[in-house]
């Protein structure tokens, strides 16, 4: 089934989606906003042309274990998203996943402003590849 993630942020919000299969997640791409209704316009507009099955929106889980005011603005975006269309959400613990992406990158010798610009949504690929992987096992 095809599944798009979303790695929410104040100011970039990174989207991902994997193979029908289940096997590989991919950066599509980042959403450039800070405003929450053209944000849920933009992703409204990418499920209507890509047609997931499902959306895993990252959920940021303190290291205690514990929600913060940041989960509770992700749950609001998911909820905002299923006013807008009738799709299952699904929540991903995404603790150090922004950290991981800046490892990939760097592994992968992005530097600057290009690392700055695909760092979100390889944080969301990231967030979707670990959904995947937990679930098909």
């Amino acid at each position: 089934m095809k599944i798009m993630s979303v790695d929410y942020g104040d100011a970039r919000t990174g989207v991902a989606f994997c193979d029908e299969n289940e096997i590989l997640a991919s950066p599509y791409k980042v959403i450039y906003t800070d405003y929450t209704v053209k944000l849920v316009n933009a992703l409204i507009e990418i499920i209507n042309k890509e047609k997931p099955k499902k959306i895993v929106i990252g959920l940021p889980v303190n290291m205690d274990g514990s929600y913060g005011f940041r989960a509770e603005k992700c749950r609001y975006l998911g909820d905002l998203i299923n006013e807008k269309c009738d799709i299952e959400i699904d929540y991903e613990d995404e603790r150090l996943t922004t950290v991981i992406a800046h490892d990939i990158l760097s592994a992968n010798n992005v530097r600057g402003k290009k690392r700055k610009d695909a760092v979100d949504a390889v944080s969301a690929t990231v967030i979707l590849q670990s959904y995947i992987d937990r679930n098909n096992k």
